[in-house]
C-alpha cells in the first residue's frame, strides 16, 4: 500500500465539502470528529485512518471508496472516469448500492475486455483462412 497523500486528500475533502455547501463544523459533526481534527486533515497536517475516512465520506454523502482512492489506500478503478465518478457521487443511492453498481460495471468491463482480446486474437486466424481461400481459387 502506498503512503497517503495527505495534502491532496485534504484538498479533495475540502472541495467535496464546498460542493456540498457544508461548513467545516457541519461536516465535523456529521462525521463525528472534532473541528480542529477535521481542519488539520483538510490542511494536510493529519493522516486520517480508514475508519475516519469512512466517517468523513458518510458525512459528505460520497463513496468511502472515493476517499480511499484519493488517499492512495485503494487503486483507482479502470474504466471511464466520468461513469465511476457519477456512480460514486450519486447521493440518491446508498453506499451499498454505489458499491454494487461499481462492481457490476467492473465485471462488465472485465467481460468486455476478455471478449475484445479474444476477438482480436481470432481475427488474424480468420484473415489467414480468407487468404488461403483466395489463393486456392
Amino acid at each position: 500500500m502506498a503512503g497517503i497523500d495527505v495534502s491532496g486528500l485534504g484538498s479533495f475533502i475540502r472541495d467535496q465539502r464546498d460542493q456540498a455547501q457544508m461548513s467545516l463544523r457541519q461536516l465535523a459533526k456529521a462525521a463525528e470528529v472534532s473541528n480542529p481534527y477535521l481542519s488539520q486533515v483538510e490542511r494536510g497536517l493529519r493522516k486520517p485512518s480508514a475508519e475516519i475516512l469512512n466517517r468523513i465520506a458518510q458525512g459528505l454523502r460520497i463513496s468511502a471508496e472515493t476517499l480511499y482512492v484519493q488517499a492512495g489506500i485503494l487503486s483507482d478503478r479502470s474504466g471511464e472516469e466520468i461513469v465511476t465518478t457519477a456512480i460514486a457521487s450519486d447521493r440518491t443511492l446508498t453506499e451499498r448500492q454505489r458499491t454494487t453498481l461499481l462492481q457490476i460495471y467492473a465485471a462488465f468491463q472485465a467481460e468486455n475486455g476478455a471478449s475484445s482480446q479474444s476477438t482480436t486474437q481470432t481475427k488474424p486466424q480468420e484473415n489467414e483462412s480468407e487468404n488461403e481461400r483466395g489463393s486456392n481459387v
